[in-house]
């Protein structure tokens, strides 16, 4: 039997106006102010996070049944991290966590450095992986709509490719505009985050990372797109998303509803619309 561990990492920055989704604001042809617009990447932050705690709860219980039924089956230990920078920022995001009260599961806050985009990710990854944990989920904080089971099914694939790839393995979900919304993989594949957010030949991230597992012969896994918040009509598309969400839980009891995205959306009376279709 061994111990694994696995890391949960929250790529974000502190909701702070200006800092974060600017696109959404009239500086950039949006409808929101930067204080809206921070307000909506707060509330979806904090959306993914309890979505994500969920996620690992039903991992845990899965591996308690697991050893249950097998005394020889592996032992597997979930972690969050939730990594900002700069390094000021580790107490910024501490305090707007914990200011809407008691989480479900213990944080761990930490600061990526770096020049590029790309730096920063190594970062944080490195940072984590050198205290001896076996794959890491990484996903940001502007995707309220992810699917529970990305993050479950994530984790089940890093599992079973530390269990059968010497060469380990990468799970990715694409985003909308081909970048990724969800990135991981086991310590010890040959694999970086260089030359993936911060090229000068125009090369999408989601080609980037399959280029360079195809490469190497790396084992990777692609789950089904989810769409981050970059600009209205990102925001559109998930406003209508959470409504459907909403009123299709009381079918669906299990379906994760982005709560504090909608209550805010629903507050200020935004209605989605479309152009009259022909007749």
């Amino acid at each position: 039997m061994a111990t694994r561990k696995h890391a949960l990492l929250l790529f974000s920055r502190p909701p702070v106006p200006g800092l974060v989704k600017t696109r959404l604001t009239r500086e950039k042809d949006g409808p929101f102010s930067p204080d809206e617009a921070a307000e909506i990447y707060r509330r979806s932050m904090f959306d993914v996070a309890e979505l994500c705690c969920l996620a690992l709860h039903e991992l845990e219980v899965e591996n308690i049944a697991e050893r249950s039924a097998d005394s020889n089956a592996d032992e597997h230990s979930y972690s969050f991290f939730i990594s900002t920078t700069p390094e000021e920022n580790k107490e910024v995001m501490r305090k707007t966590f914990e200011e809407i009260g008691q989480w479900p599961r213990e944080f761990t806050y930490i600061a990526d450095e770096g020049e590029t985009f790309d730096d920063h990710f190594d970062s944080a990854f490195k940072q984590i992986f050198d205290e001896e944990f076996d794959s890491i989920l990484s996903i940001g904080a502007d995707i309220p709509l992810l699917p529970r089971e990305h993050v479950v099914n994530g984790f089940r694939w890093l599992r079973y490719f530390l269990e059968t790839s010497e060469k380990g393995g990468v799970i990715q979900a694409p985003n909308q505009e081909v970048g990724v919304s969800l990135i991981g993989w086991t310590r010890g594949t040959e694999i970086d985050h260089q030359g993936v957010y911060s090229n000068t030949d125009g090369r999408p991230a989601l080609d980037a990372y399959v280029e360079k597992a195809k490469e190497k012969e790396i084992p990777l896994a692609t789950m089904a797109p989810v769409a981050a918040i970059g600009d209205v009509s990102d925001f559109a598309h998930a406003t209508s998303l959470a409504r459907a969400a909403s009123y299709s839980k009381e079918f669906q009891p299990d379906l994760y509803v982005p709560e504090r995205f909608l209550a805010w959306v629903d507050w200020r009376g935004i209605r989605v619309g479309a152009p009259p279709s022909e007749a």
